[in-house]
């Protein structure tokens, strides 16, 4: 039987009315490129155990949203919303129960800042599109106002880290990537390795093997568009292989 990833929803408004949503494209590429079945966790906290829901799952894959993570829960004050409490609460329980129960975890984009989040990391609120990021300073978001398609054409380079997962997978040292994001890592969560860094020094991927729970995040979106990109598929059938027991290294 193919195995069973749980793929984290948001809370969004649709009509007037609250709704549980997962964007197709992260479960499009996760199933057909990871070669597995999907399941939706909703983001409501009521009468819900993570606990129970890591025992039916074989790993967990967390999205990219609109929302930001509370500054809070990494021991910040103010920062920008949209929030969706919802979200933080399942997607960091979960978090912490999959890898106390030696289970794969993904993350893109939000997904990645949440793990390092619930590792003990923190994050900045300062990459967007006209930030002073260094002497290499990037923009790691279009600029505001541009066409939702057309932010997805924001690239830069990352350069991989030698001998790292992501490395051994695509056999080079550098990789093109889409840039959508406004947050990223400041300090990173215990346990994790950087896997792949950006021109000005942010952070862009790290991996983690947790008493067994293999870790996968990236603050890129390979799911945009994976039919066109042998590079984002061969993220998710990484993933694939995770659900299988296999080693990402």
């Amino acid at each position: 039987m193919k195995p069973v990833v749980g793929i984290m929803a948001c809370n969004r408004t649709v009509g007037v009315e609250n709704a549980h949503a997962v964007m197709e494209r992260y479960v499009r590429a996760a199933i057909t490129y990871g070669d597995c079945h999907a399941l939706l966790i909703p983001p409501l906290t009521d009468n819900f155990s993570s606990a129970a829901l890591t025992t039916r799952l074989d790993g967990l894959m967390l999205t990219g949203s609109p929302s930001n993570v509370q500054s809070s829960l990494y021991g910040s004050e103010g920062g920008e919303g949209p929030f969706d409490e919802g979200r933080d609460a399942v997607s960091l329980g979960m978090i912490e129960c999959m890898i106390t129960r030696g289970k794969p975890v993904f993350g893109i984009c939000r997904g990645f800042q949440e793990i390092n989040v619930v590792l003990g990391g923190s994050l900045r609120r300062d990459v967007g599109f006209g930030a002073a990021n260094g002497a290499n300073g990037i923009n790691h978001h279009a600029p505001d106002g541009t066409e939702f398609h057309e932010q997805f054409e924001n690239y830069h380079e990352v350069a991989l880290t030698d001998g790292g997962v992501l490395d051994g997978v695509y056999g080079r040292d550098h990789l093109r990537v889409n840039s959508v994001h406004y947050q990223g890592v400041e300090r990173l969560g215990e346990g994790l390795t950087v896997e792949a860094v950006a021109p000005d020094g942010l952070i862009e991927a790290f991996s983690a093997n947790i008493s067994g729970a293999q870790v996968l995040g990236v603050q890129w979106h390979p799911e945009w568009q994976a039919d066109k990109y042998p590079d984002s598929q061969a993220y998710f059938r990484i993933l694939g292989q995770a659900l299988r027991g296999m080693p990402l290294r």
